[in-house]
């Protein structure tokens, strides 16, 4: 997929900041000379809100965004795709139900970038299976838009040596998908993100991720161009 334009943020927020603030120099270049943003708000329960806080978000940055709950078939006259975070298993089965998986690799393959942040993000893997989301509703499958050969697990979090919770780490429970998977996991932390040209994929941010492979010892990756690891 020679023409794939993937910007894949792990969180819209970071401690101290606004909606996508810490994002938005990253955002502008990847939609480049877009315009006409089309949104994808079904992580959330409440689409009008969501839609409405992702609007005024890009209307700042000076985009024009719609959301698919209003304007279905308006994703074939978009220039760029923003799939915005949430609930990974409601985000999924929505693809599904609203039979929007192929038309959004089409999308993508047609050289338009796409945005995703958090679960927006998972869903550009093979499947949601790194998602840590409550199952607030069943999805069809766990298959996802399979637009990069890796998954990201978002909002990856270090433990704490000193804390005295008892309950699995990040780490431990992507030990745990890859005792029955093979696929390789990208801990992506928070203020980071993926940048996907073509086969080029670079890590953004200031901070290193986390990259686990089957049966092997994960690895710190710092920023700049990761692919050779992946």
């Amino acid at each position: 997929m020679e023409t794939r334009k993937l910007l894949l943020l792990s969180s819209s927020t970071v401690w101290g900041s606004g909606y996508l603030d810490w994002a938005e120099p990253a955002i502008r270049a990847a939609l480049g000379h877009a315009r006409h943003v089309a949104f994808v708000p079904f992580a959330a329960h409440d689409h009008d809100r969501y839609a409405t806080t992702a609007r005024q978000r890009f209307a700042a940055m000076g985009y024009a965004l719609h959301s698919l709950h209003d304007t279905p078939a308006s994703l074939a006259d978009a220039d760029a795709l923003f799939v915005g975070g949430g609930n990974t298993f409601r985000l999924v089965a929505a693809l599904h139900h609203r039979a929007l998986i192929e038309p959004i690799r089409a999308f993508v393959a047609s050289g338009r970038a796409f945005v995703g942040s958090s679960a927006g993000s998972i869903v550009a893997c093979p499947t949601m299976q790194t998602t840590k989301d409550m199952p607030a509703v069943e999805p069809p499958s766990f298959r996802a838009l399979d637009l990069v050969p890796f998954q990201i697990s978002p909002h990856f979090q270090d433990p704490d040596p000193s804390s005295r919770h008892m309950g699995e780490t990040q780490e431990q429970r992507i030990g745990h998908y890859h005792e029955d998977n093979e696929r390789v996991v990208v801990g992506l932390r928070e203020g980071s993100a993926l940048s996907v040209m073509g086969d080029a994929v670079t890590l953004l941010g200031t901070h290193t991720a986390r990259v686990f492979h089957k049966a092997q010892p994960p690895r710190e990756l710092p920023p700049g161009r990761i692919e050779h690891a992946l």
